[in-house]
């Protein structure tokens, strides 16, 4: 399984190369997300394709997950200039940029919809600072939107710390994830995404997170039935370009990205409306063993107590610049809580 993927993945490289050799950067640009065909990263990349293609003589050319390697690859490409653009969620992108897990801070974030909408549109950390720290390792930072509320999966219903006792539950290869799961109680395990469904099969680990939507098209309920909502996050995801590839552009071409990343980003936040609602009934019809535990405040509160661990831990790895962005985070997060008061 992980050769086909080798061989495919170099297959594919190999493409986008030779296509490079006839055409360096011209017209064709090349963009690689993380996720399959429909996913919230998929319907992104297409509407931003869509955009450029009828506004433009310009062609963008899409490759989905497993198409050019994992994560980490499509990253690398992206900064060696072999695709012009990419989505990659800060969980892959924070052991490049520390300051991205600033996401993984367990009940940090808001919890309805509307509240983490309104965070992204008028947060200063989010539009000013991120794009700093991302063009300091050669990235244009365009767009950082929310894709749902994440959900554990597991074993057993989980209701309280104590039954992540013993628990080995998956994350991406994020530190700061990793220390979350580790002061909910569980042992974090970091595990590339092909890994994850086999390994839920095969009691590797006992559980994962992931939005509602992921766990249905993966078919994680399939091998983890038991889905808690905890309330503790969003998964957050980021769409950019090679930075030297967006600065040589011309200021026509420039504003295009910009405009079909604007196109992209509402098309997108329209379409994640309900889609955790939907994504949940198909699940709950495809299968019967499915149980959905959605824990009260109480509950809650259990859980938030061993935040302020992982805060510290985030603190400790990415000192002055990381204690800046949180304080800013925090401001932002209560400026659009306060008006929703209001």
């Amino acid at each position: 399984m992980k050769t086909s993927h080798k061989l495919l993945a170099t297959a594919g490289i190999g493409a986008v190369v030779l296509g490079m050799s006839s055409a360096a950067y011209a017209d064709n640009w090349r963009y690689a997300h993380e996720e399959y065909e429909g996913d919230v990263q998929d319907v992104f990349a297409q509407e931003f394709k869509r955009y450029v293609e009828e506004n433009s003589d310009h062609s963008v050319q899409v490759y989905r997950f497993g198409e050019l390697g994992e994560s980490d690859d499509i990253m690398e490409q992206t900064q060696n200039g072999i695709l012009q653009f990419v989505n990659q969620s800060p969980g892959f992108t924070g052991s490049l940029i520390p300051a991205a897990q600033i996401f993984f801070i367990p009940y940090l974030m808001p919890t309805d919809m509307e509240t983490v909408l309104q965070f992204f549109d008028e947060s200063k950390a989010i539009n000013e600072m991120f794009p700093e720290l991302y063009a300091e390792h050669g990235l244009k930072l365009l767009k950082m939107y929310p894709e749902g509320e994440m959900v554990v999966t597991a074993d057993e219903p989980i209701t309280e710390p104590a039954d992540f006792d013993n628990k080995k539950i998956r994350v991406m290869t994020n530190p700061l994830l990793a220390e979350t799961y580790n002061a909910f109680g569980a042992t974090a395990t970091p595990l590339p995404w092909g890994e994850v469904y086999g390994g839920l099969q095969t009691g590797i680990i006992d559980g994962q997170e992931n939005p509602i939507f992921w766990i249905e098209s993966g078919g994680l309920y399939e091998v983890s039935p038991h889905l808690t909502f905890t309330g503790h996050g969003w998964f957050t995801t980021a769409m950019m370009a090679n930075l030297d590839f967006y600065e040589g552009l011309s200021e026509e071409d420039q504003q295009l990205v910009q405009d079909a990343s604007d196109a992209a980003y509402d098309h997108t936040i329209e379409h994640i409306q309900g889609l955790a609602e939907e994504s949940l009934a198909k699940i709950q019809e495809a299968s019967d063993e499915v149980t959905v535990t959605r824990l009260t405040d109480e509950q809650i509160q259990a859980f938030k107590e061993r935040a302020p661990q992982v805060e510290d831990k985030f603190l400790e790895m990415t000192g002055e610049d990381g204690k800046a962005l949180l304080e800013q985070f925090k401001a932002d997060l209560e400026a659009v809580e306060g008006q929703d008061q209001g």
